[in-house]
């Protein structure tokens, strides 16, 4: 991060932090350890973000949409003129899961060697930091101010959770067999890209969704 001019370092959950085994690996790079953020889940982490890569190389039974570095980090640099963005990287045994998933915008995969495509934790973020390092050598053009704020992943995360209550309650949404109907909702709304005014919007319908509920009861 250091070498490509980033510093805000963010950590879920971590096994052990600080730790002495860490500084020494940072190898001069320390002040990015000293300034992470911890935080308990990448929920809380991404809150305040208007747009989220996660990087992974595996495939998922539901598409997720999808850019390479070079794309995704023009995209990144875009977006972060309206607010904050994030780059997520999972666990290096593991990578992240579907859930994880589930908060992000947009999947970053790394095209490598078919027959050999395991890259490790370092390699990976040295890879998406170096073309955002590039990118910011490009002129993005005539920057133009949204009328509205975009939402953040905190406000819509607030709105999936109405969403799915009141689907639960007027019985679409079968919470013992709910199969991928929420991850395909997610999609759907992260597609279309909603800003602030559009999700008051749609969270005031399923408000009234709610109340004409309680009085058919």
């Amino acid at each position: 991060m250091k070498n490509m001019g980033l510093s805000d370092l963010a950590l879920v959950d971590p096994k052990v932090f600080p730790h002495e085994d860490a500084t020494v690996r940072a190898s001069g790079a320390s002040d990015i350890l000293d300034s992470a953020r911890v935080f308990k889940t990448l929920e809380d982490a991404i809150a305040d973000c208007v747009y989220v890569a996660g990087a992974s190389a595996r495939s998922r039974t539901i598409n997720w949409p999808c850019m390479a570095p070079r794309d995704c980090a023009a995209r990144l640099l875009s977006e972060s003129q309206q607010g904050t963005v994030a780059a997520v990287f999972g666990p290096e045994k593991s990578g992240l899961s579907n859930e994880h998933l589930d908060h992000c915008d947009t999947l970053l995969t790394i095209p490598t060697n078919p027959e050999f495509s395991s890259l490790n934790l370092a390699m990976a973020v040295q890879v998406l930091t170096y073309e955002i390092r590039c990118a910011q050598s490009v002129d993005p053009g005539p920057i133009y101010e949204a009328e509205t704020p975009p939402a953040t992943s905190g406000d819509m995360e607030h709105f999936y959770n109405h969403l799915e209550q009141v689907l639960t309650d007027i019985r679409f949404l079968d919470p013992d067999n709910p199969r991928h109907l929420m991850r395909r909702l997610r999609r759907l709304f992260i597609r279309a890209r909603p800003d602030m005014n559009e999700v008051n919007i749609l969270r005031g319908i399923l408000t009234a969704v709610e109340r004409a509920k309680k009085g058919d009861s």
